[in-house]
């Protein structure tokens, strides 16, 4: 009977060994650096073809690859969680995410109240029309015309300075470009990487862009101020740009070298 207890006790105390060595090892796996947590970032995958969902629902697109990316080098993990563009800033400074990659401009007003990454892509605003319009060919013959923008966005900031425009605001960028193929406005101002790269993929047939670029943007990782998680993930995007994944990643959507980027906005 003593014998069957030892042999009882021993298994227990080898099954218990175990389990705290397989725990100590998942935490391994998740931060090896630091102790830190699986990041939970924000989201909206409407904006192609940084972040969008495929036929299989899943997430994809350049921020997608670039973030996950930064988590692999860093040993981090990510939490992905969908949010609409405009309630993203309110959920940074409410700490409910841990960051947000979705083609997040860096601007001063926008660092009053959270804090970005180093910038990880260069972009700008461009006009879309409809072919047959050859009206609006720059910034000055949008004055008076039906704007269509993204509401939170540095395009519908941006078209708060055309004089006279009737402004149109929007969840997303099908959206608005549903309504300019319908001719309920009479240009959208959005972002121009977003935009041609629709067209050339043939989901935007009957639209164009027009003039050169009208501003000169980064986007940068969005996270709440004073971010524990900041550093980490600077640091995963300086090993991109060094080790070339950064560049693979950017010719993979968009066929073509990226541009030299600043270390600092």
């Amino acid at each position: 009977m003593k014998w069957k207890w030892r042999q009882l006790i021993l298994g227990l105390s080898c099954l218990l060994l175990v389990i705290a060595c397989n725990g100590l090892s998942h935490t391994s796996t998740i931060s090896p650096n630091s102790g830190l947590k699986a990041l939970k970032v924000a989201t909206d995958p409407t904006f192609v073809p940084f972040e969008m969902k495929n036929v299989n629902s899943n997430l994809e697109g350049f921020d997608i690859d670039l973030m996950n990316a930064i988590a692999k080098v860093t040993g981090l993990t990510v939490q992905w969680e969908s949010l609409p563009f405009d309630g993203m800033i309110s959920t940074l400074q409410a700490k409910t995410v841990d960051a947000a990659i979705s083609g997040i401009t860096i601007t001063a007003e926008r660092q009053k109240t959270i804090s970005f990454t180093r910038p990880y892509f260069k972009a700008g605003l461009a006009i879309a029309v409809r072919e047959s319009n050859q009206d609006i060919q720059d910034f000055n013959s949008l004055q008076g015309k039906k704007i269509g923008v993204q509401i939170g966005s540095t395009g519908a900031d941006f078209a708060k300075t055309i004089p006279n425009a009737k402004i149109s605001t929007y969840n997303s960028g099908p959206d608005f470009f549903q309504d300019l193929l319908n001719g309920n406005v009479d240009a959208v101002v959005s972002d121009a990487f977003a935009t041609l790269y629709a067209i050339k993929n043939g989901n935007l047939k009957g639209i164009k862009v027009v003039a050169n670029l009208l501003t000169e943007e980064f986007y940068g990782i969005a996270t709440p101020q004073d971010s524990p998680y900041i550093e980490s993930i600077n640091k995963g995007i300086a090993t991109l740009l060094s080790n070339g994944t950064y560049q693979q990643i950017y010719q993979k959507w968009f066929n073509t070298h990226p541009p030299a980027l600043p270390e600092k906005f």
